[in-house]
This record gives C-alpha cells, structure tokens and sequence, in this order.
C-alpha cells in the first residue's frame, strides 16, 4: 500500500515509518493539516493515517475538508483520546476507523488492511488471480498450491498488480505505490522488479500473466 501519514510527533513518524516498510509498504509524511490537505488532494494513495492532535486545521477538520472535496481515500484516525464522544466526532467527519495511541502495530496494520478492503468491496483480504493468490495478512503468495517466496518489494509489487488486475499501470504509477517518495533513482528499478517477478511467478509455472504494454507500462491479465 502507498500511505499518507499525517502526525507531527516524529517519534511516531520514525516508528511508523520503519513498521510500513517492514511490511512494504511506501508512505509520504505531512506534519501539519495544511500539508495533509494539499498533499491528498495532489497524491494517490491507498490510506491516509491520520492524527487528530496537529497544527491547524486539526484531523477532524482535515477529515471533513477532504470528504467535503470527494476524496474517498481511506482514512483512519489517530489520537490520545478516547472517550466515546470523540470517536463518534471521528467517525461523523467522515473517517473509516479510529484507533487511540498508545497502539498496537500489528492492530494498526491490521485495520489499514479492513478499510481498505471494505474500499475494494472484494469479501476478502486475500488476493487470486487464477491460481496466483497473494494473502496480505500471512505475507504468503502461492500458485496452484506451491509457496512463492518474495523479498518484500517484490511482494508489493505483485500485490499492487492483483489489486488492480487487468489495469495497465505506467512506471510513474508504480514507483508512486511501491517504492518511497525519497527514491531518487530512475523508472529502470520497475523494469528489473517485473524481470524479478516473472523469474519467480510465472517462468517457473510456464505462465505469462504479466504483460508489457509497450510505450505505456504493464499489466497483470485477469
């Protein structure tokens, strides 16, 4: 997933930062709520985590102005307080979830991986494409039965493929979703992942499901 992280603590940025590309997943970072609100009105992202207690507009506003424009990017919400009053105050300025600090990482994964899924309106968590299926909780890509071992780029890589399968996806795109935002190098790292994925989910299977779509990017067939 490619994550905005909206918080001004940056003990908590450098955690969820380390804990998300852990995970693979990329992640930009806004610190105050005018920053959070250019960057989701600019940026493509999966989910926004967003703190309520930053420098104005706070997250509640933030939520609001957001929905207010018809982004219906995923957000779930952060703060030190958790009376009832203030979830509801969460949940009616158009957040997803909310989830009081301190937090579990594994819990905050673990609800990244729900509102985005109830976006998708897929049924499940778990990703198939024929008899390639990608299991994002477990971490664990199989085809027709035998495991796929990936290092964590590649799995992110395949996971963006299967969530938009069928959907030519241009290098920019994918740099954008799977590599970070501080990644410096050229669109040739896309290139040579694809080459890397295909060695290990489609040579060894006799398969050809990732496709070049010359002068645009690839695309994973349904």
């Amino acid at each position: 997933m490619h994550l905005l992280i909206v918080d001004d603590e940056p003990k908590v940025v450098a955690l969820l930062r380390r804990a998300m590309k852990r995970e693979g997943h990329t992640l930009e970072v806004a610190t105050t709520g005018d920053e959070a609100l250019k960057m989701a009105g600019e940026g493509s992202y999966d989910a926004i985590v967003l703190d309520v207690m930053i420098p104005p507009p706070n997250g509640l506003e933030v939520c609001r102005r957001v929905r207010e424009k018809g982004i219906w990017t995923p957000i779930l919400l952060l703060t030190g307080r958790n009376a009832v009053e203030d979830r509801v105050s969460g949940l009616d300025a158009g957040a997803d979830d909310y989830l009081p600090k301190p937090f579990s990482l594994n819990e905050l994964s673990a609800r990244l991986r729900a509102i985005t899924r109830r976006v998708e309106q897929t049924g499940s968590d778990v990703l198939q494409v024929g008899e390639l299926v990608l299991d994002p909780a477990a971490h664990r890509v199989t085809r027709g039965g035998t495991s796929i071992d990936l290092s964590p780029k590649e799995f992110a890589l395949l996971e963006l493929f299967m969530r938009r399968r069928g959907e030519v996806l241009s290098r920019m795109t994918i740099l954008d979703h799977v590599w970070d935002f501080a990644y410096e190098g050229g669109s040739n790292v896309v290139d040579v992942y694809v080459r890397y994925l295909r060695d290990k989910v489609d040579r060894p299977f006799g398969e050809k499901s990732i496709e070049t779509v010359r002068g645009v990017g690839y695309r994973l067939k349904t």
